[in-house]
């Protein structure tokens, strides 16, 4: 499970490098193979193999009414891997896509991750927080 969230910075040629705690997961889990791919909540998505494979599955399953969805997430989506310096490139068009030039979060999602710009993620965390909490959040944590 990939939880936590680290504060990165993009190398000249659009690499992160992964925290050691995480990398040596994927590595032991998915031997380094990744797929990025756009999410419309502004951010990236990264999987290891193995999640992917599941997600992609349950895209693919979707109804042709939901083309578009399935288009977004399959579409942009890029295989990677993690590099012997345990970095990771993320393409040209996904960076334009979420808006990511230098600094970055990447935030464990159980499954998965999402990269995101970190202004645009802190401008969207604090609109969350500023909207209150819904009573279905509420009743898990108080």
């Amino acid at each position: 499970m990939f939880i936590g969230i680290s504060a990165l910075t993009l190398d000249g040629k659009g690499r992160m490098t992964v925290p050691a705690r995480h990398r040596d997961v994927l590595l032991a889990q998915a031997a380094g193979r990744l797929t990025l791919t756009k999410s419309p909540e502004g951010c990236l998505l990264l999987f290891g193999e193995q999640q992917w494979q599941e997600f992609h599955a349950k895209i693919a399953a979707l109804p042709m009414s939901a083309q578009g969805w399935k288009r977004i997430y399959l579409g942009h989506a890029t295989e990677t891997e993690i590099d012997a310096s345990g970095r990771v490139l993320i393409p040209p068009e996904l960076r334009k896509a979420a808006q990511i030039e230098r600094e970055i979060d990447l935030i464990g999602m159980g499954s998965h991750f999402e990269v995101w710009d970190r202004a645009t993620h802190q401008a969207r965390e604090a609109a969350v927080i500023e909207a209150g909490m819904p009573d279905a959040v509420r009743d898990i944590v108080v």
